[in-house]
């Protein structure tokens, strides 16, 4: 068991309901900012979409409109696994561990979810079916998604600091990155790209971690600003006694 990360301070009922109710406050308080948020969001402004992009599905060739599959919006978890990359990313998996709960009550909500990584079906599959995973898991090996959606990289690119992630300059020499990308399908089958977030922005998506906020240990993260150490593929934690590492940026 990991030892509280600061020695608690041990009071009277009385105080511990005073100290509470001051921070139920602060939780309001937030609550109210993250709505606000979350209403501008929604009022960003929107790209069409333009390129044909192509995937590969158990099902055959698809488009990128063919993923939504008769709903009006898509969101896309880019899963960060390259052709031919033995590595499996705990982080991409952490948060795909969340997504099937999910993903059974977006479809009733007019929302389509989809992981789409560069490697091919062949190398998808596999794992997939290690991890139990029920939803869909594409591959865009052979078009442009990735690269365009600043997800997959080039040697060149990284060579040349040409390279941009999450916005801005790529601080990592990574060829493949997580990421989430939303998007919209009007009337007419016409596609926008509407909202994306990169590196921690995916941290809302996992759910793992609000529980671990609410306990005095929290998640027991390094502070460098990667996954905590501790997180593993889940059929590993039995296995491994070492320590983690994943995608940082």
């Amino acid at each position: 068991m990991t030892a509280p990360v600061t020695a608690p301070k041990i009071v009277s009922q009385a105080e511990w309901i005073a100290a509470h109710r001051a921070h139920l406050a602060q939780e309001k308080a937030f609550t109210r900012q993250r709505d606000a948020l979350a209403a501008a969001r929604r009022a960003l402004p929107w790209t069409r979409v333009e390129k044909d992009y192509r995937f590969q599905t158990p099902n055959g060739p698809a488009t990128l409109a063919d993923l939504f599959q008769g709903r009006s919006q898509l969101i896309v978890y880019h899963f960060m696994m390259g052709p031919g990359d033995p590595h499996r990313c705990p982080g991409c998996s952490f948060l795909c561990d969340h997504i099937d709960g999910a993903d059974q009550h977006l479809r009733h909500h007019d929302v389509s979810l989809v992981v789409v990584s560069r490697a091919p079906l062949a190398e998808i599959a596999p794992f997939k079916a290690r991890m139990g995973w029920r939803f869909d898991w594409v591959s865009s090996d052979g078009s442009d998604f990735n690269v365009d959606h600043q997800v997959s990289f080039s040697d060149e690119q990284i060579e040349t600091g040409t390279a941009v992630y999450n916005f801005a300059p790529l601080r990592s020499r990574s060829t493949e990155l997580p990421g989430l990308t939303v998007f919209i399908k009007d009337g007419a089958g016409d596609i926008f790209r509407t909202f994306q977030v990169r590196s921690r922005g995916g941290d809302p998506l996992i759910g793992a971690y609000h529980y671990l906020d609410l306990t005095p240990n929290g998640r027991n993260e390094t502070g460098r600003g990667n996954l905590s150490d501790w997180v593993r593929l889940h059929d590993e934690y039995e296995e491994s006694g070492g320590r983690g590492h994943c995608c940082g940026a």
